[in-house]
């Protein structure tokens, strides 16, 4: 005697797009609290960086304005770990479709937006906390806030802004690129560049005039100067008439950097992503 066997699968409860990139994100965070060493390029590195530029390079350096270096300095840090989160994202992404990671996701009932938006959400918690870190370790130091409640707080909303910016750059890379290896030296290539020619660290006076001029077109410029305008660490002082137009308003210059960013590569993520999925 044969037993038919009950070929019918229960209902799955709907979700939204929010619940669904929500849970990618609690996957995410999982993965960050059961191998705490992930923590380290958002922890250990920021302090490390915070007190070399501090105590080693501060001393020749001669910040613009009444402001003492390490007040001139903590923006440029900030700005330099929002940067890199596009290559936290990227890294993570790759590393997950190398895994396996995405086809398994795409086999549940989720849409495939979800994985993208839950990695950008928690990839931005990750870089908030290396931005808590050095703020409390700022403070340490002598950082201050010197501006005002509403101008810190919408100094954080402009460098969250740029930092989800910066991670649809790095889902484009984590897409197209096979490797995590490969993903560390395209975008260590190019960050460095970035973050470097800019007045994170010196400012953009001393510089060559053409140098000059690409440092303060850079991105990067513009939303370290908007943090030390807000937060009070510019010393007070106004551009120099030579100064290029995103020094001069350096706010709207790094909400439109952000602006762009994302209409140009939240698109190119995404098509990269599909592709890739599909392979």
């Amino acid at each position: 005697m044969t037993m038919a066997l009950d070929t019918h699968r229960p209902p799955t409860e709907s979700r939204s797009l929010l619940q669904q990139s929500m849970t990618v994100v609690w996957r995410n965070l999982l993965h960050i609290r059961r191998m705490p060493e992930m923590l380290l390029d958002v922890t250990i590195q920021p302090v490390m960086f915070v007190l070399l530029f501090a105590y080693v390079f501060g001393g020749s350096i001669d910040p613009p304005g009444d402001v003492s270096y390490k007040e001139f300095l903590l923006p440029g840090i900030m700005a330099q770990t929002m940067v890199f989160s596009s290559a936290i994202v990227a890294m993570g992404l790759t590393n997950d479709l190398q895994k396996g990671i995405v086809d398994r996701l795409k086999s549940l009932p989720i849409s495939r937006s979800s994985v993208l938006i839950g990695r950008s959400i928690s990839s931005l918690i990750h870089s908030s906390i290396g931005i808590v870190v050095m703020g409390l370790t700022g403070l340490a130091v002598g950082w201050r806030i010197r501006d005002g409640v509403l101008n810190a707080a919408l100094a954080y909303l402009v460098l969250l802004l740029f930092g989800f910016s910066m991670i649809w750059l790095g889902i484009w890379v984590g897409s197209l690129m096979r490797s995590v290896e490969a993903v560390q030296g395209f975008m260590f290539t190019v960050m460095f560049p970035l973050t470097f020619v800019a007045n994170t660290f010196a400012p953009t006076e001393g510089m060559p005039w053409w140098l000059r001029f690409v440092a303060e077109w850079n991105p990067v410029t513009a939303l370290t100067a908007s943090l030390r305008e807000l937060w009070g660490n510019d010393g007070g002082l106004e551009p120099t008439a030579s100064a290029e137009w995103p020094l001069h308003h350096p706010v709207i210059a790094s909400i439109a950097w952000s602006i762009i960013f994302t209409a140009i590569f939240a698109p190119l993520a995404l098509a990269a992503f599909k592709r890739r999925s599909q392979d």
